[in-house]
C-alpha cells in the first residue's frame, strides 16, 4: 500500500534524527518518545490519505493523534528531566556503545510504527458514513484507555518524585491491581481502532494492533524487558511484589509471602 511507504518514510527520518540525538546526549529513551509521535502522525496522516467516510477518517485523527501527543509528551518529559533509563543503559552496555547497532535499533522502530499503522489502514478505508454507534463506543472505549493510563502515569510519577520511595516499588492507586496498569491500558486503547473499523472491508487488518501489542508487551520489549530492570534496581522487594501482584490485567493483589509465614501456626 502506497500509503504505508509514505508512514516508513516519515519513520525513518524521524528515527534517524532520534540516533543523531542520541549521540548527543547519550540517552536511547527519546526512541520512545519518538516511537508514540510517529504512530500518532501516522495516525493522521492516514486519514488524511485514505478515501474512506469522513466521519470515521475524522475520528481517527482526532483520537490517534490525541493518543499520540499525550503519551509523546509523557515520555518526553521523563526523557529530558531524569538520567537514560537503566533498561537503556543495560542494552548500551551490552553493545558496547556500538553506534550501528543503536541506529539499526532505531530504525526497527521505524518499521514498528509502520505495523501498528496497519489498524489505522483498516479505518481510513471504512466506506460506512452512517456507523455513529460505532464511533461512540470507540470515543468510549479512547476515554475509558487513555484516561486509565494517564492516571497510571501520574501515580507512578508521583511515587518516584518523593525521595523516599528511592529503591522501592510502586504499589500506590492501580499500580496495587496490576503491576503494569500503563501497559494494561495502553493494549487495552487498540480496541478503539477495532471499533472504529468494524465496517471497513479491511476490518481483520484493524486487530493487529491489540494482538501485536500485546505480544510486544508480554513477551518481547515491553514487561520483560521493564521488570528484569526493577530486579536489577530493587531485588527483593520487586520479587516480593511479583508475587502478590498481576502482571498486567488488574486483580486484587494476593497477601505477601511475610503475612502469610506470620498468620501461620
Amino acid at each position: 500500500m502506497k500509503m504505508l511507504w509514505v508512514v516508513w518514510l516519515y519513520a525513518a527520518v524521524i528515527m534517524t534524527w532520534g540516533w543523531w540525538w542520541q549521540r548527543r546526549h547519550q540517552n536511547i529513551g527519546v526512541v520512545d518518545v519518538l516511537w508514540a509521535k510517529g504512530v500518532g502522525a501516522s495516525a493522521l496522516l492516514l486519514a488524511l490519505l485514505g478515501d474512506g467516510a469522513a466521519m470515521p477518517r475524522i475520528a481517527l485523527a482526532v483520537l490517534g493523534g490525541l493518543w499520540g501527543s499525550r503519551l509523546a509528551l509523557h515520555l518526553w518529559h521523563r526523557v529530558r528531566s531524569e538520567p537514560e533509563d537503566g533498561r537503556y543503559q543495560h542494552l548500551r552496555k551490552h553493545w558496547n556503545g556500538h553506534q550501528g547497532k543503536i541506529f539499526g535499533f532505531f530504525q526497527f522502530q521505524a518499521l514498528l510504527i509502520v505495523l501498528f499503522a496497519l489498524p489505522f489502514v483498516a479505518v481510513s478505508v471504512n466506506p460506512e458514513a452512517h456507523g455513529w454507534g460505532w464511533v461512540i463506543a470507540a470515543v468510549a472505549m479512547w476515554l475509558l484507555s487513555v484516561g486509565g493510563e494517564s492516571l497510571a502515569d501520574r501515580q507512578l510519577a508521583r511515587f518516584r518524585a518523593d525521595p523516599a520511595n528511592k529503591g522501592k516499588t510502586c504499589r500506590d492507586g492501580l499500580w496495587r491491581y496490576s503491576r503494569h496498569p500503563n501497559y494494561f491500558f495502553e493494549w487495552l486503547h487498540w480496541f478503539t481502532y477495532v471499533l472504529l473499523a468494524a465496517q471497513s472491508p479491511l476490518w481483520w487488518l484493524a486487530w493487529a494492533g491489540p494482538l501485536v501489542m500485546y505480544v510486544f508487551l508480554r513477551w518481547v520489549s515491553g514487561i520483560p524487558f521493564t521488570e528484569a530492570q526493577a530486579l536489577r534496581s530493587r531485588g527483593e522487594d520487586y520479587r516480593e511484589y511479583q508475587r502478590t501482584t498481576p502482571m498486567l490485567f488488574p486483580w486484587f493483589p494476593s497477601r505477601s509471602s511475610s503475612a502469610r509465614k506470620e498468620s501461620s501456626p
